[in-house]
């Protein structure tokens, strides 16, 4: 019999995520559900605390950084359940459904991230993107909606073929699919060079490539986040990007730790391509879904540099990046929620034009937002930025820190505009924002946390080095 304490968190959350799923039969009042959500993460969060370990044969570890990683997961769906409550109910969607399946997803990439062996790590990336690719045609009525859906599925199935590939060959040429046998295979036969396991690695950094958006698999992600539910944009811009990452983490410094020349050369031009790409067709971009979208596909290049980086510095600054990308991209996306009204989606950039003037508070929430994806001090962006380009630096890759600084100073100017229109325009159109308490509270929570953490980022960074070093 297996020890199931490592692994009690996952156990409990499928459990209350089938409640969470069976409750909409007998709870009518869905407020009574997203509380029921938030309530069901606190539990797994309070057991997260005591399960460390590894179990299943190692297939699954339960360590502090699969466990930092669960506390982003955690506080994704917070946010995101804060800020779903209020706009389901204005999109008519209002399903108990949408809260289970925001667990299941989150339950795959808790998977994920305690993946030990690549057949843990297949069935994690499944079920989160299962979850997902129907969380994204959740607007049954948008026909946005159901192209997003669709094309989400595809390439996500597309992605998961070159995953298995991927994964076959590196069975074939080491007989085992547990990462840290074939980390200590690859160092004894001394396969560094091997052209299978350079295939298999171009394989698995396709696959995952595909899950963080990156260049040149990131076709979906602009129709994906344009066309999905804004709440679930947002949930997806935070978690699977995540995930992602401690997939790409555990994979390349864990099992082809010993062949890093080689998978540094896959992921520099990479994160180049990803940077410029992002940073740069975001700058005609004229809805503000797509415009969060590339720029979420350039972050996802900024936080490729700690990984090339190949170090646990450089693998706590990512930790450390992501945390504070979900409060301060969240933050964003719960400003474009509260445009959002019967009649009015305010996706466009255009209508932000005098915000300050008609919602000075919501104009100055979205300002810090803005300041801090820019990377702008004194937010907590400036910071998580600073630790990633000095861990590339550190590493010897000053020439690409200099490149990052370069695309990071361009997407200074369609951060900016979303400012200039808000307080250098006049409004044109009268908006009516649709605040709730639920809504209030994320946005409390997000700016607070972009504040206080880039006047004082040690902790978080503290804690991100303990859990880089696994």
């Amino acid at each position: 019999m297996p020890d199931l304490g490592p692994v009690m968190p996952e156990i409990v959350m499928t459990c209350l995520a089938l409640l969470i799923l069976l409750s909409e039969l007998v709870i009518k009042r869905k407020e009574t559900i997203a509380f029921l959500s938030i309530v069901s993460v606190a539990v797994v969060t309070y057991l997260l605390a005591g399960s460390t370990g590894t179990t299943f044969n190692g297939m699954f570890i339960a360590d502090g950084y699969s466990l930092f990683f669960k506390l982003i997961f955690m506080l994704n769906v917070v946010l995101t359940v804060l800020i779903s409550v209020k706009y389901i109910a204005i999109e008519k969607v209002n399903f108990g459904e949408y809260y289970g399946l925001i667990l299941f997803s989150t339950l795959g990439m808790m998977l994920m991230a305690s993946a030990g062996d690549l057949i843990t790590l297949y069935i994690g990336l499944e079920l989160m993107a299962l979850s997902t690719y129907v969380l994204a045609g959740f607007l049954r009525h948008d026909i946005k909606s159901n192209e997003a859906a669709i094309k989400y599925f595809l390439l996500g199935a597309f992605a998961s073929a070159f995953l298995l590939y991927g994964i076959s060959l590196i069975y074939g040429l080491t007989g085992t699919t547990d990462l840290h046998a074939i980390s200590s295979y690859i160092s004894q036969k001394g396969l560094s060079g091997n052209p299978v396991l350079t295939l298999s690695m171009i394989m698995f950094a396709v696959a995952l490539s595909f899950k963080i958006a990156a260049v040149p698999f990131h076709m979906w992600a602009p129709d994906v986040y344009e066309g999905a539910p804004t709440s679930i944009t947002a949930f997806m811009s935070v978690g699977p990007k995540a995930a992602g990452f401690a997939l790409i983490g555990r994979v390349f410094m864990t099992a082809f730790g010993a062949a890093r020349i080689e998978w540094t050369g896959i992921l520099i031009p990479i994160a180049i391509l990803t940077m410029a790409v992002g940073n740069i067709i975001a700058l005609s971009q004229t809805n503000i879904k797509r415009m969060l979208a590339y720029s979420s596909i350039a972050h996802a290049g900024y936080m490729l540099l700690g990984i090339i980086a190949g170090t646990s510095e450089g693998l706590a600054s990512v930790l450390n990046y992501l945390f504070i990308y979900a409060f301060m991209n969240i933050g964003a996306f719960a400003v474009v929620i509260m445009l959002r009204s019967e009649g009015f989606k305010g996706d466009n950039i255009s209508d932000y034009e005098g915000l300050a003037k008609t919602h000075p508070l919501a104009a100055a929430l979205m300002l810090v937002f803005m300041f801090s994806l820019t990377g702008i001090p004194p937010t907590a962006g400036f910071m998580g930025k600073f630790y990633l380009f000095m861990s590339a630096v550190s590493a010897g890759y000053t020439w690409l820190a200099v490149t990052a600084v370069i695309f990071s100073a361009i997407s200074a100017y369609f951060y900016l505009r979303i400012v200039m229109y808000m307080y250098m325009k006049e409004p044109k159109t009268e908006v009516q924002l649709s605040a709730s308490p639920g809504i209030a509270l994320a946005l409390a929570i997000t700016v607070i946390a972009v504040l206080v953490i880039g006047v004082l980022p040690s902790k978080v960074i503290s804690v991100a080095r303990i859990a880089a070093g696994f």
